[in-house]
C-alpha cells in the first residue's frame, strides 16, 4: 500500500518511507537508506530486508535503521523489548533483522510518540507483546492523526486490527522497567513534537533514545495535531539533555548515534527559531516573509546541520509558532 502525501500545493508521491522523513531534514552524508531522512525527499524505496540496516552498540543493544524511525532492540534476560516498530509493511522485515539479531521472542513495545512511522509495525507483533507509550500517546493513537502541515490517505492499522498493537500500559512522568542490568526508565519532560514524546533511557548502557524530539540535526516538526508545541520544545530538550549519565542518544532518524550534548545544542537551535519568529512577528512581518527568508544559522551549520531547509518545511512550524505567540 502506497500513500499520497500533499503539503499545499506540493505532491510527493513515493513510498511509504518518503513522508515524515522528507520533513525531518537530515544532513546529506544520511543518504536514502530504505525510509530513512532522504534530505530532498523524493522516491524511496519499498519495503525490503535490505532496506534495514544494523548497527551494534553494545553487545545487547541495537538499532535498525530505515524504514520509518530507528528502532533499538534491547535483548534482555526474558527476552527482545523494541523501541519504535516503522512504518507499515516494513515489520515483517524488521522481525527478521530481530531474528538475525537473537532467538529471544519481542515481549515488549515501546513507542516513543503517535506517529505512523514509529508505531504502525506494532500490528504485526503477537499480540501477547506488552505495547508501552505515554498516556497522552495512548490516547492518540486510536485516531493517528496525520502530523501538523501533513495530509495523508486514508489508513489507520490499529482500526484495520480492531486494536491490536495499542497500548495497555502507559505512564504519566516516569516509569522503571526491569531491573539491573536489563532495566529501562521512560521520562516525560513536556510538551514537544507531540504532546506525549517518551525518552527512553538504558541505564545500565549510558544510552537514551529521543524518538523525534531530537529526530537529526535538521528542522523538527512541531505537530500541535498530536498536542505539539513549539514554544514549549527548547525546555523540554533542555531537560532531556541533563539526564546524568548518558553517553550515547539514538535520535528519530538520524543515521548515527549522538550524544547529550547534541540534545542540548538541538534545544538551543529551536530556541534561536523561535526567537526569530517571534520577533520577526513583533516586527509586523508575515509568516510567508519568515519561512520565505529563513536560513539556518552559521552556528549549526558548522556543527553539521542542514544547509538548505525548503520553505515548506519551515512555514508549518511558522506557522505553529504564530498561534502559540498570541
Amino acid at each position: 500500500m502506497k500513500r499520497l502525501l500533499t503539503l499545499g500545493t506540493l505532491v510527493l508521491v513515493g513510498a511509504l518511507s518518503a513522508t515524515i522523513a522528507a520533513f525531518q531534514q537530515a544532513p546529506a552524508q544520511a543518504g536514502r537508506q530504505g525510509g530513512a531522512p532522504a534530505g530532498g525527499g523524493g522516491l524511496q524505496a519499498e519495503p525490503s530486508l535490505a532496506g534495514l540496516t544494523v548497527d551494534k552498540l553494545k553487545d545487547n543493544l541495537f538499532v535498525v535503521r530505515g524504514g520509518g524511525g530507528n528502532t533499538a532492540v534491547f535483548v534482555t534476560a526474558d527476552g527482545v523489548t523494541l523501541v519504535d516498530t516503522k512504518i507499515y509493511g516494513w515489520a515483517p522485515h524488521l522481525i527478521t533483522r530481530i531474528k538475525e539479531i537473537t532467538d529471544k521472542p519481542v515481549t515488549r513495545i515501546i513507542n516513543t510518540h503517535t506517529h505512523y512511522d514509529h508505531t504502525e509495525g506494532n500490528p504485526d507483533f503477537p499480540a501477547t507483546v506488552e505495547v508501552v507509550t505515554h498516556e497522552n500517546t495512548a490516547k492518540m493513537m486510536p485516531d493517528m492523526k496525520p502530523p501538523y502541515g501533513i495530509t495523508l490517505t486514508d489508513r489507520n492499522v490499529f482500526k484495520d486490527s480492531n486494536g491490536r498493537g495499542l497500548p495497555k500500559r502507559t505512564f504519566k512522568e516516569e516509569m522503571t522497567i526491569g531491573r539491573g542490568n536489563d532495566r529501562i526508565e521512560l521520562r516525560y519532560f513536556g510538551r514537544a513534537h507531540t504532546s506525549g514524546d517518551a525518552f527512553v533511557i538504558f541505564p545500565a548502557l549510558r544510552t537514551m533514545h529521543t524518538g523525534d524530539t531530537f529526530p537529526n540535526k535538521g528542522m523538527p516538526i512541531m505537530d500541535v495535531n498530536n498536542g505539539g508545541s513549539g514554544l514549549a520544545y527548547a525546555d523540554t530538550l533542555a531537560k532531556a539533555a541533563k539526564v546524568p549519565n548518558i553517553d550515547i542518544v539514538i535520535t528519530g532518524h538520524n543515521q548515527t548515534v549522538l550524544t547529550s550534548a547534541d540534545i542540548q545544542t538541538y534545544s538551543e537551535f529551536v530556541r534561536d527559531f523561535v526567537a526569530t519568529v517571534r520577533a520577526a512577528k513583533k516586527s509586523g512581518q508575515s509568516i510567508d516573509d519568515v519561512a520565505n527568508s529563513w536560513k539556518m544559522p552559521e552556528r549549526f551549520l558548522k556543527q553539521g546541520y542542514a544547509q538548505n531547509t525548503p520553505v515548506n518545511r519551515v512555514k508549518p512550524n511558522v506557522e505553529v509558532l504564530w498561534k502559540e505567540l498570541n
